[in-house]
């Protein structure tokens, strides 16, 4: 995607990007409510109903989140074992994550884990003195809601999660030279003197064209010298009224096939082996070949490395004998229940996160990360498999996220 896209997709997002709101409030100190959330003395948000009220907050030092609640009338604790409370976290996809609260050391603590992310419609309920009191509200952090048409004008790619091979691989650094199995050096067939010559440096020539014509010293006859290959003339050292003698007259290199000579650090011939998949590509542009490890030399050279020869399919011409190249080898396959694309990977906090997208919105998910190699991560947590999250152009999701300026509520 050219930059001048990139610009258009994230002021179409700026523009159209329409986030989740709080319900309508039924006055102006209600509205007002909604926006301030008042915080008790133990930094929780404080409930009121009346006389009563519940002080509730996720706890997280030092342990996993867990909610903590206290419990007061007219502002005067009351005895903990006298409280009944409840909290429904209705999560993006119609999951609901239920607590009850039991006394511990001064307050009420929650049973279970809050998980992350900590974005979720919250109900809260509470018994005290044969009364009911109920409390609802929305805390929401890390997600954006975003029309399908704008995310697709955007480049935002979605694809589900699931299991993947892992492909370890190592660097390895050389360049391209001809390959010897299409190069053909010619001579003539009998000495004698060069008459004419018909192809210069540089010069493509197919199977059977004429390059030179000589009159043998023998016979006196003359016979044309032709391409025994198609390709093109790298050497040349025949001009006309020159004796032939026995030297290489043309040197004729098909470039549609050629050698990538990799430089191996002995710590790594162990693990690199003939028939491992090899990816080539040119220093100096973005063109990528694949091919095999054909042989490793036995013997090291001065600069204490091997060399690796891969065969590459060079017949469109995109890679130039002795440019250098980087070549990726790969060494061991991994395979695991559940990976994500690297280019999906965006920070959020203290996390490593995706954004999962459920119809049109889209949440952070947390991710615990195992083994990574190539493009794909090992997700060991976080994530659930078939979970549809975003693979291209999540940076604009990132920075949508950014601006709703949704915090992460204790």
């Amino acid at each position: 995607m050219n930059k001048p896209f990139l610009v258009i997709a994230a002021l179409l997002l700026a523009g159209c990007g329409a986030r989740e709101q709080p319900p309508a409030a039924n006055s102006e100190h209600e509205a007002h409510a909604a926006e301030q959330v008042v915080k008790g003395p133990n930094n929780g948000r404080l409930l009121k109903d009346g006389p009563f009220a519940i002080e509730l907050a996720i706890f997280e030092s030092g342990v996993p989140p867990e909610y903590h609640a206290w419990p007061t009338l007219d502002g005067k604790a009351v005895p903990l074992d006298s409280v009944d409370v409840r909290v429904e976290l209705h999560r993006l996809g119609n999951k609901i994550d239920r607590f009850t609260f039991t006394p511990h050391a001064g307050y009420l603590r929650g049973s279970g884990v809050v998980h992350e992310p900590h974005s979720f419609s919250v109900n809260v309920t509470a018994s005290y003195s044969g009364q009911a009191h109920q409390w609802s509200f929305d805390s929401f952090e890390g997600r954006t809601t975003i029309a399908s048409e704008i995310a697709d004008a955007a480049g935002i790619k979605v694809e589900p999660a699931g299991p993947a091979t892992l492909v370890e691989s190592v660097s390895l650094y050389g360049r391209i030279v001809a390959a010897q199995s299409h190069r053909r050096d010619v001579s003539a067939r009998f000495p004698g003197i060069i008459r004419s010559v018909s192809k210069r440096l540089g010069d493509p020539v197919r199977v059977g064209d004429a390059l030179a014509v000589i009159e043998s010293n023998e016979s006196l006859q003359t016979y044309t010298v032709t391409a025994p290959i198609a390709g093109v003339i790298t050497e040349r050292s025949a001009n006309e009224g020159e004796q032939t003698a026995e030297r290489v007259l043309f040197a004729i290199v098909d470039p549609s096939v050629v050698w990538a000579e990799l430089g191996v650090f002995q710590r790594d011939r162990a693990r690199v082996r003939p028939g491992a998949t090899v990816t080539v590509k040119a220093n100096d542009s973005d063109v990528t070949l694949t091919g095999r490890v054909d042989r490793i030399d036995v013997q090291a050279g001065a600069n204490q490395m091997v060399t690796a020869r891969v065969t590459l399919d060079n017949s469109r011409g995109e890679l130039l004998v002795g440019s250098f190249v980087t070549a990726q080898v790969a060494v061991a396959n991994h395979d695991v229940p559940l990976a994500v694309k690297t280019s999906g990977l965006q920070p959020f906090r203290d996390f490593t996160v995706v954004f999962e997208r459920v119809e049109n919105t889209y949440e952070v998910r947390m991710l615990e990360l195992g083994k990574r190699y190539g493009e794909w991560v090992e997700v060991l947590g976080g994530l659930e498999p078939g979970a549809q999250y975003v693979t291209e152009n999540s940076y604009l999701i990132a920075a949508d996220v950014g601006k709703s300026g949704a915090s992460h509520d204790h």
